[in-house]
């Protein structure tokens, strides 16, 4: 078939948003998907966003991605999380019309020009014998060519993206029940697993699951709490304006001890405890198995019904993730309040799959031993839609760059959740299935939900993705924030502006506004921004403060393929793990577990003298 420039294998969050970042750089792009019905599928929970997710989401908008867009044009309920715990864990989350949203990620991308959509299975990359030394890597580091497909098919491109998810060597578990697949009813990618150890990657098994789908007919929703939506409904995209939409509620239920005492009664018969399963499960969402195992002392967990469509009839509960047997998860269910006559229409599964350590990437999203092969998703070792999308946008976007020697982007973990979560993923791997919290980010009252326009949106102009309707709209958001802090700073109180007493708990945003009326006519984001800033100028002050010692090592390039070895003066694992994960800066080597500020000290010495130059020089 006729040449790309880039190729990206998957269709879901992370395919679509390396495409499109690719096209608004101006590549000619291919996405390969096994069929174009699956492209955008929510194979999940059917939300979007959470604590620190939703961060990621508006992140992603700001530099012109699609997934807030999306959710906006599919949302059926909307909410803010954390109102009551402080601006920076504040965070959106939208329950989406499943059906809904994959049709609109089908709609944008048979849409958009430049990018070319083709069905089928990708079994092998082509891959040539010669590197670039002008790319930073070893003359004899292998390039990806382009792509084979099940059915004999070669694509040909320099830049390729790997975004296969869960299908990746994937393995669903029902009970004792074992079926090849990525997801259910789907296969799973076979062919490339091997090849990748085959070119010299360590690959490793994860898992993830997914809890049974309910009718809602079935279910006594009377019985239950009911959990509205915010009204007004706030969007996630900085381009949305006002929201209107019809919100549908959700409900919540609890397990209970005859829950419990069905899954203990029942563990034998677990894949997950019978050695069946040998992936490693997120931590932070485990299955329902693995919370009655690991919280024996807790009577009860959380079941939030979430309906998946607005029109349609199935109910997500989200809390009871299981791979247990049919049967028994036709009994736990009917133990829970309002679930006594519960049906069961789909039964929930785990699902197994390979995963390539992200230390064997760079912070750009490619990889180390194939020059133009990126990675981005839960090929990376990550879990969420949020995530996947995120690194997809980064991979696609520097894929599409170094096509003309652009250097690539890499956002700073000062500057973006997305920065600190490609920065963990390449600066210290992960062995269970990573997702972000607002625990993660150390700058997290800079890295706030409101602002993220104002963190990228300046960036996406500088590289040439801002389409010009997005630059005015933050241009007029920054012309209303100075101009309220303008009058906030001008306007005096007891010796104090307006502006210092917001730093006071006691004073109330209401009273600056009451003495200010023309503050109250400015645009309403810009406003919320600016109430927080004001109120946390201390803190932010102190944020700036630390950013601006350490962006001091994260602006020292290190080469790649430094002879580490030859640095006698560094200790030998230091030496070790610095030649295993060729960091780009000092700062990213500074962060290395097992690197000490004197083995900063003596890489930085060695870096000004030139010895321990890069092994092809």
């Amino acid at each position: 078939m006729g040449a790309f420039e880039v190729i990206v294998v998957g269709g879901g969050h992370a395919g679509i948003e390396a495409a499109l970042a690719a096209v608004r750089v101006g590549a000619r792009v291919c996405l390969v998907t096994f069929e174009r019905a699956g492209i955008g599928r929510m194979s999940c929970n059917p939300a979007i966003g959470g604590v620190a997710k939703g961060q990621i989401v508006r992140e992603i908008d700001a530099l012109g991605g699609a997934m807030a867009r999306l959710i906006d044009a599919a949302g059926i309920q909307f909410r803010m999380l954390n109102r009551s715990k402080g601006a920076a864990v504040i965070s959106p989350r939208a329950q989406a019309d499943k059906d809904a949203y994959q049709q609109a990620a089908q709609r944008l991308c048979e849409g958009t020009d430049g990018l070319c959509l083709v069905e089928g299975e990708a079994v092998e990359l082509l891959v040539s014998g010669s590197g670039n030394r002008e790319s930073g890597f070893d003359e004899a580091t292998p390039a990806v060519t382009g792509v084979k497909l099940a059915d004999g098919r070669e694509l040909h491109a320099p830049r390729v993206v790997l975004t296969t998810g869960t299908f990746l060597g994937g393995l669903l578990h029902y009970g004792e029940e074992k079926i090849s697949g990525g997801r259910a009813g789907e296969k799973a990618a076979v062919g490339l697993s091997g090849q990748l150890r085959a070119l010299g990657f360590r690959l490793g098994r994860l898992k993830t699951g997914t809890p049974p789908r309910l009718a809602r007919e079935s279910i006594d929703l009377g019985a239950l709490q009911q959990q509205p939506g915010d009204e007004p409904a706030e969007p996630f995209s900085y381009m949305t304006g006002e929201l209107a939409v019809q919100q549908m509620p959700c409900w919540v239920t609890h397990t209970n001890p005859a829950t419990h005492a069905v899954i203990l009664e029942n563990m034998v018969r677990s894949p997950l405890y019978s050695g069946q399963i040998v992936g490693i499960g997120p931590r932070y969402c485990p299955s329902i198995e693995d919370k009655v195992k690991r919280f024996a002392d807790k009577q009860s967990h959380h079941v939030f019904l979430e309906p998946e469509t607005r029109d349609g009839d199935t109910i997500y509960p989200n809390g009871i993730s299981t791979s247990m047997p049919r049967d028994v998860q036709d009994a736990l269910v009917r133990t829970m309040r309002g679930l006594e006559n519960a049906r069961i229409v789909k039964y929930g599964y785990a699902v197994e799959y390979d995963f390539v350590p992200p230390t064997q990437i760079d912070a750009s999203m490619q990889t180390k031993l194939l020059r133009g092969l990126y990675l981005a998703g839960q090929i990376n070792g990550t879990t969420g839609y949020e995530e996947a999308a995120a690194q997809g946008l980064m991979a696609g976007l520097n894929a599409a760059r170094t096509l003309d020697t652009h250097e690539p982007v890499v956002l700073r973990r000062d500057q973006a959740y997305i920065g600190v979560l490609i920065d963990d993923l390449t600066t210290r791997g992960t062995d269970e299935p990573y997702r972000m919290f607002t625990s993660l980010a150390e700058y997290r009252l800079r890295l706030r939900s409101d602002n993220a326009d104002r963190r990228l949106t300046p960036l996406a102009q500088q590289i040439g993705i801002c389409e010009p309707a997005r630059a005015q709209r933050l241009q007029s958001k920054l012309d209303a924030y100075a101009t309220g802090e303008a009058l906030l700073k001008a306007e005096r109180r007891e010796g104090k502006s307006l502006y210092d007493w917001l730093r006071t708990p006691q004073f109330e945003w209401a009273t600056a506004l009451a003495r200010l009326p023309a503050i109250a006519r400015l645009d309403a984001e810009a406003l919320q921004t600016l109430e927080i800033d004001a109120r946390y100028a201390g803190y932010i002050g102190r944020e700036d403060a630390e950013v601006a010692r350490l962006r001091e090592l994260e602006a020292v390039n290190v080469p790649r393929n430094l002879r580490y070895e030859a640095m006698s003066s560094l200790r030998k694992e230091a030496r070790e793990k610095l030649a295993a994960l060729q960091p780009l800066t000092l700062g990213q080597a500074a962060r290395i577990p097992g690197i000490g500020p004197g083995d900063v000290s003596v890489l930085r010495v060695y870096l000004k003298t030139g010895v321990g130059a890069p092994a092809h020089g």
